[in-house]
């Protein structure tokens, strides 16, 4: 697989008094991924930043399987600190490249509380309004924590503006955050087919109770809105482990989703989105999880005939996911390192 990096600025800043020019590089502040020969002529962009669910570290596999696996171009951006150009999930106000969003053909978000200057989040705002598909993991469903006073307030996972309550998570995906359903960190999740989704095409080559992972279920408004269909309920297991036994009494009456599907309208179009509260680094170990992250990409670009009845999902390259803590990044990452 050619993995290459991609620029949005390239400039010289001319020292005056005889000083050399000394190039000022932009470059290097993402990485793209493209798939060997022609491709399926799919273009994938994957917005990195949380703090605690290394999104960091998971989309970038993800879009390295994609890639190399499936034939979509991959472009994965990070949250990035302007000092020193590493990737740092706590610098919530800069994802460098949100131009890439401009021609995508899908956008796959992973990222937790960003209040993004106007400049960046008018490239999400228009994607949004194109009805072009989008997918959300994890912290996705509370994006955005944008301050009152911003052109995008309404994106916000707070947000009471008409017709935007609860913000981007809500009415895109499906729900905001509302609160952990397992208690965290002490009660891993199983997933199991919902009731009537057995046929859907994103469960395509996956059993229900193959998908676990030791992040805990989210909790969500039921019903969920408007067209939304539940694919996967998350049982609250008693431990940590894929063998635990499910959590008896309420906190499992009923289960709750943990991966549905859901038609957008941001002003522009209606547009198919996908959710799936469980996606954390660890997480993304576990097979079935990464056949539903793939599977999902399928579908919501309209290539569910083409998804594959086992799709192939086996890593490029190491991983080891790191376990969800806050300030649990690999400091002093650069997304350029990511490409080799």
């Amino acid at each position: 697989m050619h993995c290459v990096t991609r620029s949005i600025l390239q400039s010289a800043v001319v020292c005056l008094l005889g000083l050399a020019a000394v190039a000022v590089r932009a470059e290097d502040q993402w990485v793209t991924y493209s798939p060997d020969g022609a491709g399926n002529g799919k273009k994938v962009v994957l917005v990195s930043g949380d703090e605690e669910y290394r999104s960091e570290q998971m989309l970038p596999a993800l879009a390295k399987i994609l890639a190399a696996h499936h034939g979509f171009q991959c472009t994965v951006l990070f949250a990035v600190d302007p000092k020193d150009g590493t990737i740092n999930p706590n610098v919530t106000t800069n994802i460098p490249g949100l131009e890439q969003l401009d021609n995508a053909d899908l956008l796959v978000m992973f990222t937790r509380f960003r209040n993004l200057p106007d400049d960046q989040m008018a490239h999400f705002d228009r994607y949004f309004q194109s009805g072009k598909p989008i997918i959300g993991f994890r912290t996705a469903t509370h994006a955005f924590q944008l301050p009152d006073g911003s052109t995008f307030a309404k994106y916000s996972w707070r947000s009471k503006a008409e017709g935007w309550s609860g913000g981007f998570g809500k009415q895109v995906l499906g729900e905001t955050w509302v609160a952990h359903h397992g208690k965290h960190g002490k009660e891993s999740t199983r997933g199991v087919t919902a009731p009537g989704a057995e046929g859907h095409p994103i469960l395509k080559g996956i059993k229900s109770g193959e998908i676990w992972g030791q992040t805990d279920v989210y909790r969500v408004t039921l019903p969920l809105p408007g067209d939304s269909q539940p694919l996967v309920l998350g049982e609250v297991l008693t431990g940590m482990n894929p063998g635990d036994a499910a959590v008896a009494g309420p906190q499992n009456e009923p289960l709750m989703p943990i991966a549905w599907t859901k038609t957008y309208d941001a002003g522009g179009g209606k547009g198919r989105s996908f959710c799936s509260t469980i996606a954390g680094g660890e997480d993304f170990e576990n097979e079935a999880l990464r056949r539903l992250c793939v599977n999902a990409c399928y579908w919501a670009l309209g290539m569910e005939s083409k998804i594959p009845e086992k799709s192939k999902v086996e890593f490029v390259g190491k991983y080891e996911g790191l376990p969800f803590k806050n300030n649990g990044f690999k400091a002093g990452v650069k997304p350029a390192s990511l490409g080799r």
